[in-house]
């Protein structure tokens, strides 16, 4: 009877080791989306800043942010959807709409002035918020936020994304590229 007891709690003990195992291993690497979101133009959204030109109208011509709702404010032509929008396609939206009765062939162009800011979290030196650079990895972001603390997992990452108006969680390399408006987080290593 004692050995009919302690074979169960022997086949509990390894079932309750099996699933707390596998929670550990239990994640979802990135998907191909967020490679495939990095190479592709950039797109807008709130808390981007830009600098908007309209060719010999000064008076139009100045630095405007996407604001919470995905709009800026552009005068003449009021609230202008910008959120997921690429550069040429919003340039393009204010010319059409500057073009019905104020200016005969405006010509817009619109460069960033500053992007929407990572986060880096978890296992850092400083986690916080911290200011996109083009080309940024997130190898970049930690050193930026003070570098891996000593009970840093420095293999992998876990990067949540904004991808397709879908936000994604998914686990990769350090040295992945790292988008505006990214989510860092560094786990605790286990040993």
């Amino acid at each position: 009877m004692a050995f009919v007891r302690s074979k169960h709690l022997l086949a509990l003990a390894l079932a309750s080791a099996s699933m707390a195992l596998g929670g550990c291993t239990s994640y979802a690497p990135a998907p191909r989306s967020f490679v495939a979101a990095a190479v592709q133009p950039y797109r807008l959204d709130s808390g981007d800043r830009m600098r908007i030109s309209v060719f010999e109208q000064p008076g139009l011509t100045n630095s405007y942010t996407v604001d919470q709702a995905g709009y800026i404010a552009f005068p003449l032509v009021g609230q202008v959807a910008a959120r997921g929008q690429t550069l040429p396609a919003l340039e393009g939206a204010i010319a059409s709409r500057l073009k019905q009765g104020y200016l005969r062939d405006p010509d817009v162009t619109i460069e960033i002035d500053r992007y929407r800011p990572v986060f880096v979290m978890g296992e850092v030196g400083r986690p916080g918020q911290y200011s996109y650079v083009p080309g940024m990895t997130a190898q970049n972001a930690v050193a930026i936020a003070g570098g891996f603390t000593s009970r840093a997992n420095q293999k992998d990452i876990d990067v949540t994304r904004k991808i397709n108006g879908q936000v994604i969680t998914g686990r990769s390399i350090i040295a992945t590229p790292v988008m505006a408006g990214d989510t860092i987080y560094v786990r605790e290593r286990l040993f």
